[in-house]
């Protein structure tokens, strides 16, 4: 699922205007599709460079995930608000915003010159992102009218955000070996500029709504998954009984709690808690939390295992993942088609269950293993189980939910993805170094030397990569029993035309 890629809301009630020409057809979807895919690059491209950007501002081990989780932790907590954003100010405004503001986070973050200064750039970056992205996917909606011409603005725009993760992996590549890491974020400037430039003068503005922006509530959830992913890289260097980190995961809690709190009195909530009443609305939300929370680490440490101790260059890596990212594409295409006639139900048991299956078989990893024997057949079985979850899981978020409504369900299912994603590189992350750092010591140990040899660094390295590995199995199997016990045999049949063409493929998380 990419980033603010789902059914799209307000299908069908709000007033369509006209698009003449094909020619006009053609600028108008180019400029849309031209923000997603900066986007969508930016989910691939950045974890190519993660080992550049390391060496070269002299990242630590312990807040490398942070490149990550800094643009997903604003993207996520903010979507919501983002795409309310749009309905009450205008979704276009709000689409020249938040790609101007990506386009220009990203140019400023090329010129980093401290890890500080890196991660506030990809914090606005999100900001951006969320912003942008359920604008982009609104205006396809608001801008074709409904038929032949939306059907075939949707199926481009799938398409292009289906085919963008494969051109981050390679042009992520392209740009680290030839230039430096620092271009993976400035190719994003010229994108945005054009984009921005364009967008006022072929697109329409649709509607606004009158309403109120649930401020307390964004900052509140965003504050509290924040707090606590901080504290929970913390336990790393300072153990669990460190009083700042009890504060961080105490603060995160009760901030989550004080967000639910605000939401239950809120008259126009972020996020309405009627969304949770329903049984399979809410295993949608834990099997997307699950199995996000175990890609986002499968993606970040086989990054780091293929650059760290296979040898591969930048582009080497972005080859290497390619195939993984073609057989989520394959299998989602192919749950699309069978969704109509089995349900969600199979589909959410089988694709995470083939998901964990993959991470066992990668959780043997160790220094001497290899790209054709392991890493290529377990990551493309990987990405099939994940593949073939996503969706059903669209289809079952909005099942039952008025076409008026159908965006809240569907940007849930969109935050708890970027969320669980978060979450999961923090503690997958909080376990590879735990381990690492006990395998180094029992190592320089049983040597009599006060640090370890560098074959030892690298096999502790890989032990807390397997480690992780396991512990992401784990995340994929508590997703297929979500998908086994709360998801109902019937979920998703009637809504799976819409979602299956409303609805992207996923990517890669933000890898």
């Amino acid at each position: 699922m990419f980033p603010g890629m789902s059914t799209p809301p307000d299908a069908g009630t709000t007033p369509q205007p006209q698009v003449g020409t094909s020619g006009r057809f053609g600028l108008t979807l180019l400029v849309i599709c031209g923000a997603q895919l900066m986007i969508v690059l930016d989910a691939t491209i950045v974890n190519v460079a993660l080992p550049s950007m390391r060496d070269d501002l002299g990242i630590s081990e312990v807040d490398l995930p942070w490149v990550l989780n800094a643009y997903t932790l604003a993207f996520g907590g903010l979507l919501m608000l983002g795409a309310r954003a749009g309905d009450i100010l205008g979704r276009r405004r709000m689409f020249v915003v938040g790609v101007l503001l990506f386009a220009l986070a990203s140019l400023v973050g090329g010129f980093a010159t401290t890890p500080a200064f890196l991660y506030v750039a990809r914090v606005v970056q999100g900001v951006g992102g969320a912003i942008a992205a359920p604008a982009a996917l609104s205006l396809v909606t608001t801008t074709f009218p409904e038929g032949q011409q939306r059907n075939r603005a949707f199926g481009i725009y799938a398409a292009m955000s289906g085919s963008g993760a494969a051109i981050g992996l390679i042009l992520g590549g392209i740009l680290t070996d030839l230039l430096s890491w620092r271009f993976v974020l400035f190719v994003n400037a010229p994108i945005g500029l054009l984009v921005t430039l364009l967008a006022p003068r072929v697109l329409t503005e649709a509607p606004r709504r009158t309403g109120t922006f649930d401020l307390p509530g964004a900052v509140g959830v965003t504050a509290g998954v924040t707090v606590g992913v901080y504290g929970l890289t913390r336990t790393t260097t300072h153990g669990w009984s460190d009083a700042l980190t009890l504060l961080c995961l105490i603060g995160g809690v009760a901030l989550l709690g004080l967000f639910l709190l605000r939401e239950a009195m809120c008259r126009e909530p972020l996020v309405p808690l009627w969304l949770f009443r329903n049984r399979d609305r809410g295993g949608a939300n834990l099997i997307i939390l699950a199995v996000a929370a175990a890609m986002f680490g499968v993606f970040y440490f086989l990054t780091l295992f293929v650059q760290g101790v296979l040898g591969y260059s930048p582009l080497q890596t972005g080859f290497a993942f390619l195939p993984v990212s073609i057989a989520i594409m394959v299998a989602a295409g192919v749950s699309g088609q069978v969704l109509g006639r089995f349900g969600a139900k199979p589909l959410l048991v089988i694709g995470p269950l083939i998901a964990a299956g993959a991470l066992f078989w990668l959780s043997t990893l160790s220094a001497d293993s290899s790209y054709p024997t392991l890493l290529l057949p377990a990551t493309v079985l990987f990405g099939f189980g994940v593949g073939i979850s996503f969706v059903p899981l669209t289809a079952v978020a909005v099942a039952g939910v008025d076409a008026a409504d159908a965006g809240l369900p569907s940007g849930l299912l969109n935050t708890t993805q970027q969320v669980g994603g978060a979450i999961g590189l923090a503690v997958l992350a909080t376990v590879a170094s735990t381990v690492a750092n006990n395998h180094a010591a029992d190592a320089a140990s049983a040597a009599g030397s006060a640090r370890p040899s560098p074959a030892a660094i690298i096999e502790a390295s890989v032990a807390g990569y397997a480690d992780a590995l396991l512990v992401g199995a784990g995340m994929c199997l508590a997703a297929m029993l979500a998908g086994l016990f709360m998801i109902t045999s019937a979920a998703g049949r009637l809504e799976s035309a819409g979602a299956a063409e409303g609805a992207s493929q996923p990517v890669p998380g933000h890898v």
